[in-house]
């Protein structure tokens, strides 16, 4: 992380196109290094696991894939013009739901990552009801069931259903920003996460 520091601008590879996780990556990372200059970019990065995840297991699995796949793809795409790798930080995130004994909720993993070290956080959960949950056991995505219940469209891609069951006090934006942060903890602090 001190090579970071130094730099004059940070790439940030972004596991995913979806505008909501890249504005939440560049916000968490321009809050960090306010004086650097921060460029984010979003890809397709496969998760590996279901597009709806329906465990903490696979939720977390899915975050890991997607930034691992951003970092190989970083380590054998081409150099930048000026000689620098595609990026320095791979960030990913992945959302899921699980019924835990009080009941089921949403949630999701963050992933930040350098070539050499990787962290895990977790964001806060909300609490869903028993039908959404029903729906998702059934097959569907929380957006999609989110979309029909509030007559949205594409709620995944705005506020999420954080934004929607909490009227707008939180957003899917801002959670995934909050949870970003407390990720890069052990990166901000590496003389303090030494084994």
């Amino acid at each position: 992380m001190q090579r970071i520091t130094k730099l004059k601008k940070i790439r940030v590879l972004v596991g995913s196109k979806n505008p909501v996780k890249v504005n939440a990556a560049k916000i968490a990372i321009c809050q960090l290094f306010p004086d650097i200059d921060i460029e984010c970019i979003g890809m397709h990065a496969p998760s590996g696991v279901p597009d709806q995840p329906m465990t903490d297991f696979e939720t977390r699995e899915g975050a890991i894939n997607r930034v691992k796949y951003c970092r190989n793809f970083s380590a054998t795409a081409a150099k930048q013009p000026d000689g620098e790798s595609v990026a320095e930080l791979f960030i990913a995130m992945e959302g899921g739901v699980d019924n835990f004994e009080y009941g089921p909720a949403t949630f999701a993993y963050t992933v930040v990552a350098t070539q050499n070290q990787l962290s895990v956080g977790r964001s806060a959960q909300l609490p869903i009801s028993q039908s959404i949950y029903k729906s998702l056991v059934a097959g569907e995505e929380l957006g999609d069931v989110m979309d029909k219940l509030f007559n949205t469209n594409n709620i995944k891609q705005q506020g999420g259903a954080i934004g929607l069951l909490t009227q707008g006090h939180a957003t899917r934006e801002s959670v995934y920003t909050q949870a970003l942060i407390l990720t890069m903890a052990p990166m901000l602090n590496p003389e303090l996460y030494l084994d």
